[in-house]
């Protein structure tokens, strides 16, 4: 597990007491600030990068820091802008919603107004990361879970990275193997040279050979200036052919060409441009299948597949379902405007048995769709009824209510909520809504009265190949129960 990525604030104004205020709560939130004391310099960082929550003091009317505010919502218009002022009146809190303000907190700012903008306005809920880095304060990629499954195609990107050898990467589509990609160029020696990537599936093979190879002036009709092609761009660094089966017969013939020497011609062109790039391809296809029914060359597969790594589709890792599910949140409850403290057991239970056929991709849009038509602290699929029995007839299961058995939810639940929180009890019962008193009772009432090998099995059935629900759930509960840390 890697060091988590940080949520940044940019704290605009000059009064000592409100800032250091701000910094001590995001601070014990794990979430950075930084401080810009005047307009010009805040406005210069507002267009320099995006930020999670702009706080701006408006100080003096001579200090014109609504600029700030227009500017953050031109450059970053999701990021939410809080504006502090001494003015109590309703008017002053008018004029703030007007400029695009989220929030207007009158001076001097309490603790626990400011704890309570924090914890609508940035969500935090912990996540492990398997991989993730950033740059310069920004997030360049995270991939969420805890699954060996997860791991075995990173360990192995991280194997080959340092080499040019050529990577395929397959999987099922919405499964991240282009975060799989990125990993690569990142740990690779190329990191600092260009990342390219083109679609292949979203273009033409005409389109795509210019794309790829670029063309002169005059080549076709339309070409009015030279223009450089993806592999010109990527010289030095990585070029990822997105969706590589979707290319023709004849682009596949001059893409080996150009793989095997390195070097090209503009279309329309004569001079001849060499090159120094790792490729890396993806596909949803089973490429050697491709092969063998003649829809793809076979020169050009060995050529790219000097290294496969899969992806395993969602499905195979459903233990970091509730993983995602919060990491989702964190991204998009702002979004919403919800405070989400805790996961509906029953949504839960059809995520388990839904077999995601759009993988986290469709996971991430279902629990996003859930968070701006829903309500209140709890996730839920109530708000979208249509959705859920869209996931009910994907699960290929009878409706919840004849399936569903609430005590081993609620085993998964704990179970879940003791992870997140490393085991303390205090930290797990506040993510329940629960005190921390009724999550003891309930560990030990499952410690006395279910020892692990006369656990009660989910009225669900399981999918093939995994462990029941609620006998793998509450077995991995136990040395949780035994060892929960206090407050």
């Amino acid at each position: 597990m890697v060091k988590e990525i940080h949520k940044d604030v940019l704290l605009v104004g000059d009064d000592a007491a409100a800032t250091r205020l701000f910094l001590e709560v995001l601070a014990a939130r794990g979430i950075r600030g930084t401080v810009a004391g005047d307009t010009r310099a805040a406005v210069e960082r507002v267009e320099q990068r995006a930020w999670d929550a702009v706080v701006v003091d408006l100080g003096s009317p001579e200090s014109n820091r609504l600029e700030v505010v227009r500017h953050s919502r031109q450059h970053c218009p999701e990021a939410p802008v809080v504006l502090l002022g001494t003015d109590a009146s309703v008017p002053a809190a008018v004029r703030a919603m007007r400029e695009g303000c989220r929030d207007y907190l009158v001076k001097p700012v309490e603790r626990s107004a400011v704890e309570a903008l924090c914890d609508s306005l940035l969500p935090h809920h912990t996540v492990p990361l398997a991989a993730a880095e950033e740059a310069d304060s920004r997030c360049l990629y995270q991939i969420v879970g805890r699954s060996p499954r997860l791991f075995e195609p990173i360990a192995l990107a991280k194997k080959v990275a340092p080499t040019s050898l050529p990577v395929l990467i397959t999987g099922e589509s919405g499964t991240g193997k282009e975060l799989i990609a990125y990993l690569l160029h990142r740990s690779s020696q190329r990191a600092q040279c260009p990342y390219v990537r083109v679609n292949c599936a979203a273009l033409s093979e005409t389109l795509l050979e210019s794309e790829l190879l670029g063309h002169e002036r005059g080549a076709f009709t339309g070409a009015y200036v030279q223009r450089k092609g993806r592999f010109e761009r990527a010289h030095s660094g990585t070029l990822l052919l997105d969706e590589i089966s979707e290319t023709g017969p004849r682009l596949q013939a001059e893409l080996l060409r150009v793989l095997e020497q390195q070097d090209f011609e503009r279309v329309g062109g004569t001079e001849a441009i060499s090159v120094n790039v790792r490729v890396i391809s993806t596909t949803n296809r089973d490429l050697a299948q491709e092969v063998l029914r003649g829809k793809f060359r076979p020169d050009l597969y060995y050529r790219l597949c000097g290294v496969r790594i899969p992806v395993p589709p969602l499905r195979e890792r459903r233990e970091d379902m509730p993983v995602l599910v919060w990491h989702f949140v964190n991204q998009f409850a702002r979004e919403a405007g919800r405070r989400i403290t805790q996961l509906d057991p029953a949504m839960m239970e059809l995520f388990f048995r839904c077999p995601w056929p759009g993988n986290v991709r469709m996971l991430r849009n279902v629990v996003r769709t859930a968070l701006v038509v829903g309500e209140g602290p709890a996730l839920s699929l109530t708000g979208a009824p249509w959705l859920q029995r869209e996931l009910i007839a994907t699960a290929g299961a009878p409706p919840l209510r004849m399936t569903l058995r609430l005590d081993d939810v609620e085993r998964r639940t704990i179970l879940e909520a003791m992870r997140l929180s490393g085991s303390h009890q205090a930290r797990a019962a506040k993510l329940l809504g629960i005190t921390d008193r009724t999550l003891r009772n309930k560990l030990r009432r499952y410690r006395e009265e279910h020892p692990p090998a006369d656990l009660p099995v989910a009225a669900a059935t399981p999918a093939a190949g995994h462990a029941e629900p609620a006998r793998e759930a509450v077995g991995e509960l136990e040395p949780l129960m035994s060892g929960g840390k206090h407050v």
